[in-house]
């Protein structure tokens, strides 16, 4: 027998009697009035207490003989199939409480069941009629919520030995759940036999133990939303993501006691301090445990973090520059170790500053030692890609994970902020625009968006299944408010994981947006890069794109204002692109070199980057800034000089200026002013004749 099963032991009822067989015949004969029903229960009953006399020595025997039904030395005649209904007596009628070992390894018929159980036991049956009516109204099927509660309901009342249904409180929830777990590792260890433990259809992968855990959880979370919504209890039934505690279960084994009880210690502060954002505690987590495996490998005598000096804190970044992912091979990602020593140094820094003892207390990581980090441009999705994947989403089964994904597209929300919308979230503007208000998300701030009818049209029914569901509001730590949420499946909030991840990956799949290896193209968060990027291009305000987006710093919103820059974009094409193609002209000293290639490559380079910087009234300056500055103003006749076609008016501008110039010379007697006003004219009559060859340089100069 493992430890689980010796803890499971020790928790057998002690101390207790079988009831005398007068008072029980007399309460089977009042309550069962059918002779072969009285005749088995009186037989079930002989037989169990002529095995076991005392009741202490079966609580105290082996769970395999308490739980099988058999013949021979190992097993006696009355298995609990047939002493069930004087076990359920026994417990809510003579008040012996059972323990979960036997009440979770057998099905049986639970107090609630009238065919067994007609009356006689105290439960009362109208207020489990009326919670399993609560249940179905938050979603359950109603044919099914009857048999989701029986099993937690009659557990827990067994198990107390009380068949008050209101007495029920988050602590026995809490110990049936504890129950449930030890049951699994019995399961799982020491291979106790359970018919019922078996893979659902379509998990044949799954172990025994596993189906049973899931089962079990699920149904007591079932049993969780209906007291909560029916105000018998505080705390609201979790969803799949709030049921992780970080701050357990955290170091291996080898860890110094003295070092696990620090990282546990700041694990759990953390937690308790940001409860409703695990992910961060999670990161701390994983970076504390690479940092505690690597110590126990290279450095055992170590045991408190107090001995730990620079050089270990070096000889840790080298070897955590070597690592690898496990499933890809390749070296792990550069965010990835950003994260780890990032982790590492918060922790030092804050235990420092808190005064802890047994921590290092002194500088072990610096900002130098974080890795560098491109940034890099946000990646939308193209209009192709964006067809084919909203075809896909379209056709998704499920409304909640159709929804939130066309959400997403129309909004630019962040995952989280999408899940946390409550059912208020949708109005219009006075011209009947729809309108959404946003949560309290990443930047602490509600915001209120237009949001495009597709995506209004999505979210209205599952307000009005929210709404009439009638949940009891749940309190939001970041919102500060009791509120009711949109995306709420059978009284439980729906996890990021199965509104967006799974969604996304059977779109994808379905719109061939897959790579070799399988996974999908896209990520949801690229939906917000897309919406970012279309407002920039359709010419929305960096304010617009702020509010929208719930940039608190104009940083993140320029770069999609940058990216998206017509002006430049416009410029770019005409002065580098079209330049040396046959839609524009050049003209110039410079035109030639352009024309044959001669331009070395550094030149080109600079001129590539810089090219919007070198336009001067009529045209451009290629000279290259190590050709040091420019010595004169003859920008008509210099080697550098270069001007195309869209300069042309400018051009027959400055002409007219320089002839208007020629005659006030000659009005004055400046001879030397009228040549000089006279060539510059030529010039330019020359530059447009090249521009525009259909003219003739004499005509313009005439």
């Amino acid at each position: 027998m493992t430890h689980v099963a010796q803890s499971l032991a020790r928790s057998a009822v002690v101390g207790c009697e079988h009831v005398d067989r007068a008072v029980y015949r007399e309460w089977v004969w009042r309550h069962h009035p059918t002779p072969s029903v009285r005749s088995a229960r009186m037989k079930a009953y002989d037989d169990f207490t002529g095995e076991w006399p005392r009741l202490d020595d079966w609580f105290r025997a082996p769970l395999r003989r308490r739980l099988w039904e058999g013949s021979g030395d190992d097993f006696g005649p009355a298995g609990p199939s047939m002493v069930m209904p004087y076990l359920t007596y026994l417990s809510l009628v003579g008040g012996v409480g059972l323990d979960y070992p036997l009440l979770l390894g057998r099905q049986f018929a639970g107090p609630f069941t009238v065919s067994v159980h007609p009356g006689g036991l105290g439960v009362d049956l109208d207020l489990f009629e009326r919670n399993v009516s609560r249940l179905a109204q938050l979603g359950y099927s109603a044919k099914g919520a009857k048999g989701v509660l029986c099993w937690p309901f009659g557990r827990m009342l067994l198990h107390r030995g009380d068949p008050d249904l209101a007495a029920l409180t988050l602590s026995d929830l809490e110990g049936l759940r504890c129950g449930v777990e030890e049951f699994t590792e019995l399961l799982r260890h020491d291979h106790v036999r359970v018919d019922f433990a078996r893979p659902r259809s379509g998990h044949e992968n799954q172990d025994p133990a596993g189906s049973y855990f899931d089962t079990a959880t699920g149904r007591i979370n079932a049993a969780q939303a209906v007291l909560f919504n029916t105000g018998q209890i505080a705390v609201p039934a979790p969803g799949r993501s709030d049921r992780v505690d970080w701050s357990q279960n955290l170091l291996p084994s080898g860890a110094p006691p003295k070092i696990r009880a620090v990282v546990e210690r700041y694990l759990r502060l953390r937690l308790d301090a940001d409860p409703d954002r695990p992910e961060n505690v999670r990161h701390s987590r994983d970076a504390l445990r690479r940092f505690v495996e690597w110590l126990v490998i290279a450095h055992p005598e170590i045991t408190n973090l107090a001995d730990l000096r620079r050089g270990h804190a070096e000889e840790f970044l080298r070897w955590a520059g070597k690592l690898t992912n496990k499933r890809t091979g390749l070296p792990l990602a550069m965010t990835t170790r950003r994260g780890l020593v990032t982790n590492l140094t918060v922790f030092v820094n804050q235990t420092a500053t808190w005064g802890w003892e047994d921590t290092p207390g002194r500088v072990l990581f610096t900002r130098g030692d974080i890795p560098k980090v491109a940034k890099s441009l946000p990646r939308f999705i193209s209009d192709p890609m964006l067809a084919s994947l909203m075809a896909a989403v379209g056709e998704l089964a499920d409304p909640y994970q159709r929804a939130a994904l066309i959400v997403a597209r129309w909004s630019g929300a962040r995952r989280a902020e999408i899940r946390r919308l409550t059912t208020d979230c949708l109005d219009a503007y006075p011209d009947g625009h729809p309108r959404l208000r946003i949560p309290v998300g990443k930047g602490w701030t509600e915001r209120s968006i237009p949001l495009h009818p597709k995506a209004a049209d999505a979210l209205r029914p599952l307000i009005e299944l929210a709404r009439g569901q009638a949940a009891r509001p749940r309190y939001d730590a970041r919102a500060g408010r009791a509120v009711n949420y949109v995306f709420t499946l059978r009284g439980k909030l729906l996890s990021c994981g199965f509104l967006f991840d799974c969604s996304l990956k059977m779109a994808c799949t379905a719109a061939g947006l897959v790579h070799p290896d399988g996974r999908q193209m896209i990520s949801a968060h690229r939906f917000r890069h897309t919406v970012g990027t279309q407002l920039a291009e359709g010419g929305a305000r960096l304010q617009t794109i702020m509010a929208v987006l719930g940039h608190r710093t104009p940083h993140m919103s320029l770069i999609y204002a940058s990216l998206s820059d017509q002006t430049v974009k416009q410029q770019y094409q005409d002065a580098l692109d079209r330049h040396i193609g046959a839609d524009v002209n050049i003209a110039g000293p410079a035109a030639r070199a352009l024309r044959e290639h001669t331009l070395d490559p550094q030149a080109v380079s600079w001129l590539q980057t810089n090219f919007l910087k070198t336009e001067l009234e009529l045209g451009h300056c290629l000279r290259l800034p190590q050709e040091g500055p420019c010595e004169c103003d003859l920008i008509l006749t210099c080697s550098k000089f270069l001007t195309t076609s869209d300069y042309t008016p400018r051009l027959a501008q400055r002409r007219e200026t320089e002839l208007a110039l020629v005659q006030d010379a000659v009005e004055r007697g400046w001879d030397r002013e009228v040549e000089r006003h006279q060539r510059t004219a030529d010039r330019l009559a020359q530059l447009i004749a090249d521009l525009q060859p259909t003219l003739d340089a004499q005509d313009l100069s005439r």
